[in-house]
């Protein structure tokens, strides 16, 4: 039986043709469908438009519609969901929506790294690839992204080039399985690699903060007197920092701020290491949130929608001792 597949489109450079004012979203979410040769092998194709934005643009509040309009498709008793979307927030959209939908239908996000009127647009091809996923049967639920004949799942995907088209890895754990001339190739069980959260909507400020070299506390220090809800630091190493941000983080603590800890490495978790004022150590000694190994853009991701349900730091700190390891 042929799968149905909802295109939920939302611009980006899939959409995207060249003006005189640079790559701009133009086309339509059946254009897009139209631009694909021999998709009716695959799917009976229905499309959705759901905004028209460069992803750099995107707010919380549109991947919530997003989110929403996945809900809906699921309920219309739609077999697969393919996300067209631009390349730039991809993974933090596809990782937004795989903490937040509890539907029993594979979602696929896509896109191009070259507008639709390239001369070598890659947007049909990855388009076609992430419909022939969300349209396998092995592919239950969860949130992932195709591209580049590799599919990713939500919780490990990151854009590792700025402009190549094979934009995308998974460092540390791998694709869940790549496109072939014969079909789906898996190298793991296909499945949401992330906890669920009960919230849909991102209605926190978390601030994220970068370390690095002799770095300053200035905008931990501003974010203290804005009263933000959460701040992720962005740590080098395995969760290291300057002695002034962490002397201010042990300020931001005790006046209740929540500080999630992330490593700027590619590879490998923050863990409790190395002593003194700003080590990873004192940092998780004194009550920062380790993060794991997400990466920080997508531990903000976290945070700001468990802070959106949780006021226990208790429960927040739970949240992000959930499954993103076992796979």
């Amino acid at each position: 039986m042929t799968p149905r597949i909802r295109v939920l489109a939302t611009g980006g450079t899939i959409a995207s043709t060249t003006g005189d004012g640079g790559a701009t979203p133009s086309l339509t979410g059946d254009d897009l469908v139209d631009a694909v040769g021999d998709i009716e092998a695959y799917a009976d194709i229905e499309v959705e438009r759901v905004c028209d934005e460069l992803s750099f643009h995107l707010g919380f509040d549109q991947v919530a519609d997003l989110a929403r309009a996945v809900e809906r498709a699921a309920a219309d008793g739609i077999d697969g969901i393919v996300v067209t979307h631009g390349t730039d927030t991809m993974e933090e959209s596809a990782y937004y929506l795989d903490l937040v939908l509890d539907v029993d239908v594979p979602v696929v996000f896509t896109g191009a790294q070259r507008p639709a009127d390239a001369v070598s647009a890659d947007g049909p091809a990855n388009l076609l690839a992430a419909i022939r996923t969300a349209g396998d049967d092995r592919f239950e639920r969860g949130v992932y992204v195709a591209f580049g004949d590799r599919i990713h799942a939500a919780r490990w995907v990151t854009k590792s080039h700025a402009s190549a088209p094979d934009a995308y890895t998974s460092p540390g754990a791998g694709p869940v399985g790549e496109l072939t001339s014969s079909g789906i190739s898996l190298r793991r069980s296909p499945r949401s690699e992330s906890v669920t959260l009960p919230a849909m909507e991102f209605t926190t400020t978390v601030k994220m903060l970068q370390s690095g070299l002799d770095v300053e506390d200035t905008l931990l220090r501003h974010a203290i007197v804005d009263g933000v809800d959460g701040v992720v630091l962005a740590a080098s190493g395995i969760g290291n920092t300057s002695r002034r941000v962490g002397d201010t983080i042990d300020e931001a603590i005790e006046r209740g701020l929540t500080i999630a800890l992330a490593t700027r490495c590619y590879r490998g978790e923050v863990a409790p290491k190395y002593g003194g004022s700003g080590g990873s150590y004192t940092l998780h000694d004194h009550g920062v949130i380790p993060a794991g190994g997400l990466p920080p853009w997508k531990a903000r991701i976290k945070l700001g929608l468990a802070l959106s349900v949780f006021d226990d730091e208790k429960d927040v700190r739970e949240v992000f001792r959930g499954s993103d390891h076992d796979f």
